[in-house]
């Protein structure tokens, strides 16, 4: 008794407050709640091997032109990602990409020069001070670009680019004239041992500022800004309706863009050493629109593919022909008509097919249609390198080669010959992408069926 009349001891249960069974706890003395995220393997793996493969690259190919080649491509996948920025994230298409990556060229040339003069600025610093450039440029030039969007956008985008062009031959004192501004990234101190003279250790740069640059933007798509940017490309009545203003989601998405191709423009600098009229003009820009949506605007790597593509066709695949621009039209038109997704979008596409095991009945389909392709593309190329060689050889004589067989434009056989084979692959192909999309119908069928069968269970 005396234990149950201790003071420190709870009162009589008659005189406590009943609680109810089922009453909740306090959320004073919740805990918080700790949820396991399992880690993404599948995308360290995806970016260690795009780091390994930089760092592999050069020991593989190690030639002179080979590193520069590959330094160009560094290049163009920044400047592709960045256009991208705006193209496949926001749904802007642009014809004026260039001026921010001309610019900063421009801009980035001056600063080597000034280094060379005495100003105490590491030269791997350049790219960096490139993609502010860009990014005030943008700041200015995207105020008034911004503030309207489809056509509008672009047909402003497309006056602002010849603004420019027209400005690097009117402005000397900053744009050098026809000549343009030249510099020597040999200046400043050595960083870490390093002069950039030789173009390994350019390449070396160029590749770590790749590699971030590619990862920074990357991130920008996981954001709150680059998420709203996609809701501004998909609907912006519904964007302004819960209250974000599209112009300045679309304004700062092109800022970012404007900084990242400023990186690419310092690149381009570094490597080399001379900026021209021609890094702002209207080529650039659709060069960057072609091959940014030959890759596929509407993945993220697509744009990755399109910058390779774009160095090989300006850098090797012209050396072969003189009618390489013709040969990029059709394929241009090829994909609209066939693959509006770009190559991303095939890939991605198969890559679901193969998850469900459908590609191999697949597979002699895409041997027909390849098959296909390549006698129209072997009726259809000798009939073009005829007519340029007629038009532009003809002091070498009449006779040409062209995948191994004499071509004679004065006579009716080789263009009958070159006409009848184009006209057989086109039928070919035909046939062939008939055929194709049956079975393409068929597989798709099943793999919706299967996805159906599996949310049943």
């Amino acid at each position: 008794m005396s234990a149950i009349a201790h003071p420190t001891t709870a009162p009589p249960a008659a005189t406590a407050p009943a609680a109810p069974p089922l009453a909740a706890p306090r959320r004073a003395g919740r805990r918080p709640v700790y949820r396991f995220r399992p880690y993404n393997v599948g995308r360290v793996v995806v970016w260690g091997g795009f780091a390994v493969l930089l760092a592999v690259a050069p020991l593989v190919f190690s030639s002179g032109l080979a590193l520069t080649i590959l330094s160009q491509m560094g290049i163009a996948i920044v400047a592709c990602l960045s256009y991208n920025m705006l193209l496949g994230q926001g749904g802007m298409l642009s014809f004026g990409h260039a001026v921010y990556t001309g610019l900063a060229s421009f801009v980035c040339i001056h600063l080597l020069n000034a280094i060379g003069g005495g100003l105490a600025l590491p030269v791997s610093l350049v790219p960096v001070a490139g993609g502010v450039a860009g990014m005030l440029f943008a700041v200015v030039l995207g105020f008034v670009t911004t503030r309207k969007a489809g056509t509008t956008f672009a047909m402003i985008t497309l006056g602002i680019g010849e603004l420019v062009f027209s400005m690097s031959l009117m402005v000397p004192e900053f744009f050098g004239g026809e000549g343009g501004v030249q510099a020597n990234r040999m200046v400043g101190k050595p960083f870490l041992g390093l002069t950039f003279g030789p173009q390994i250790q350019v390449y070396g740069l160029l590749a770590v500022y790749t590699f971030l640059c590619t990862a920074a933007m990357f991130a920008f798509t996981r954001t709150p800004l680059g998420r709203m940017l996609n809701a501004v490309r998909d609907n912006p009545e519904r964007v302004e309706f819960i209250g974000y203003s599209t112009q300045r989601v679309r304004y700062l998405a092109f800022i970012a863009a404007g900084f990242f191709a400023g990186v690419a423009g310092g690149m381009y600098a570094l490597n080399f050493e001379i900026a021209t009229a021609e890094v702002v003009g209207a080529f650039r820009s659709g060069s960057y629109l072609f091959f940014t949506f030959l890759g596929g605007a509407t993945f993220f790597f697509g744009p990755i593919i399109g910058g390779v593509l774009m160095v090989l066709a300006f850098v090797l695949f012209s050396e072969f022909t003189k009618a390489w621009l013709l040969y990029l039209g059709f394929v241009f038109l090829f994909m609209v008509m066939y693959a509006p997704g770009g190559i991303a979008s095939l890939v991605m596409m198969n890559l679901r097919v193969a998850a469900f095991g459908k590609l191999r009945p697949l597979l002699a389909g895409y041997l027909a249609l390849g098959g296909a392709a390549l006698v129209v593309l072997a009726g259809a190329g000798a009939f073009v390198e005829m007519v340029y060689h007629l038009q532009l050889d003809t002091a070498l004589g009449g006779t040409l080669r062209f995948l191994g067989a004499t071509l004679d434009t004065a006579r009716a056989d080789s263009w009958i010959g070159a006409l009848f084979v184009m006209l057989v692959g086109v039928g070919l192909f035909e046939l062939s992408r008939r055929e194709f999309a049956r079975q393409w119908g068929e597989a798709q069928g099943q793999i919706e069926a299967e996805i159906r069968r599996r949310e049943a269970m």
